[in-house]
């Protein structure tokens, strides 16, 4: 219940701590979970992902960003469930011959894609945690 709770509650929230112009690093001290990880133990990876995607189905605020919004409460609760997942930023190739970036967000367990599938082959730029991305198939 508390999870639920907590998930709608951040949801709901997510769209006015995140304008347009924030920088990286405070989008994502949004996706760290305050409590650390370990707050909901036992709960498995596909009802948090299921809880997620229920939740933001009719999105009325940042549906240009879904993905971002998806992403960052899907990493924060899998963290906090102890699932250890990767929370990933790419850019489209594309967007060099554009004068508009198009830029995606998805989160990866064990090197596959639970949240944020696309059929369009995005770059990496970031990752997060930070660092080594070994064992992580790409998307």
């Amino acid at each position: 219940m508390a999870f639920r709770a907590e998930l709608w509650l951040r949801a709901r929230l997510l769209p006015f701590r995140l304008p347009q112009n924030l920088p990286l690093d405070a989008v994502l001290t949004l996706a760290e979970p305050a409590a650390g990880p370990g707050r909901f133990n036992g709960m498995p990876a596909a009802a948090i992902v299921r809880a997620v995607r229920r939740t933001l189905r009719h999105p009325v605020l940042m549906r240009n960003r879904r993905c971002l919004r998806e992403g960052l409460l899907a990493y924060r609760f899998l963290t906090e469930a102890g699932h250890g997942p990767r929370l990933h930023f790419g850019i489209d190739p594309g967007i060099v011959a554009s004068p508009q970036a198009k830029a995606h967000c998805w989160v990866t367990l064990g090197g596959v894609t639970v949240i944020g599938e696309t059929e369009t082959r995005y770059v990496e730029v970031l990752s997060v945690p930070r660092g080594d991305n070994r064992g992580e198939g790409e998307t």
